[in-house]
């Protein structure tokens, strides 16, 4: 009997901590005006009928209509015939300046991550996540002036192993352990295509006690999405909300992913004292979906 009521009591212990960590809501009146961020694997521009058509996804990009947006899975250049800096297209077709990642030489072609955004860019660097004996990773880190913040943004690609993606988790919680974290900054923005379908094991979990949780909406595959492999973190005082899947007709053709965006707020100056750093205090559950 002493042993069912030490482990009742330990339960209910356990209980009371998760519900302590839980964040206050942030009401949306407290917060400034919201900027649109997005991640979209764009699978080379490739649909899921297996046409290369880099038009289709600058119609989805348009569609987001984002101030922020991660790629991955962006290709340099197709073939010799067909040469096409997919990146650079993008930009143009969506209005938007990009910043381009470390190129990695594969099999199926040369590739890179991207960020690309209407916001002035302040600094950029590069952060090697590669393991070795898988294919070269890597991640985009980049300064943005959000006004009169400046935000950081970093955009990454994770490897398919389990392990792997552990060790770039660890590598990247490292290095913003070592910068501060940037949550006593004016905020920090992560997302990416994280390729763990598992749920919230591998390496989310030590990204959601860094960052806090974030909703796990299932994006892949584009056309029966039941894996949810892309996510978008927020710290600091950045705070996200909105989380949505989009799902137009466009997006379920046009890449093998779906692109995930949410709203990327900040608490009004009267309210910054009492929100404080908290890691997404408005985060919602699973994110809805656009039609």
């Amino acid at each position: 009997m002493t042993v069912h009521l030490q482990q009742a009591a330990a339960k209910e212990r356990r209980g009371l901590r998760r519900v302590a960590r839980r964040r206050r809501p942030v009401p949306a009146e407290a917060l400034t005006p919201g900027l649109v961020v997005a991640t979209y694997n764009i699978h080379s521009c490739v649909g899921v009928d297996r046409r290369h058509d880099p038009m289709r996804v600058a119609s989805v990009l348009r569609e987001l209509n984002a101030d922020i947006i991660g790629l991955q899975e962006v290709e340099v250049r197709r073939n010799a015939a067909r040469s096409l800096d997919q990146g650079n297209f993008l930009a143009a077709a969506a209005g938007l300046t990009i910043i381009a990642g470390q190129q990695f030489r594969l099999h199926r072609g040369r590739f890179t991550n991207a960020v690309l955004t209407r916001l002035p860019v302040l600094a950029t660097r590069h952060i090697d996540l590669s393991v070795e004996g898988h294919e070269p990773r890597a991640a985009i880190d980049v300064d943005l002036d959000a006004g009169d913040r400046v935000l950081r943004v970093i955009a990454t690609h994770f490897g398919l192993g389990v392990r792997e993606r552990r060790q770039q988790t660890q590598r990247l919680l490292a290095i913003l352990a070592a910068d501060g974290n940037a949550s006593n900054g004016d905020g920090l923005l992560m997302m990416g295509d994280l390729n763990e379908w598992r749920g919230r094991r591998g390496g989310i979990p030590a990204l959601d006690r860094e960052l806090g949780r974030a909703p796990a909406p299932r994006t892949f595959p584009s056309w029966c999405p039941i894996l949810p492999l892309d996510r978008i973190y927020a710290a600091g005082p950045a705070v996200l909300r909105e989380f949505a899947v989009h799902r137009s007709p466009l997006a379920r053709l046009a890449s093998d992913h779906l692109p995930l965006r949410a709203s990327l707020a900040w608490p009004l100056a009267q309210d910054a004292a009492a929100v404080g750093n908290l890691r997404n205090p408005a985060l919602p559950r699973a994110g809805k979906t656009l039609s």
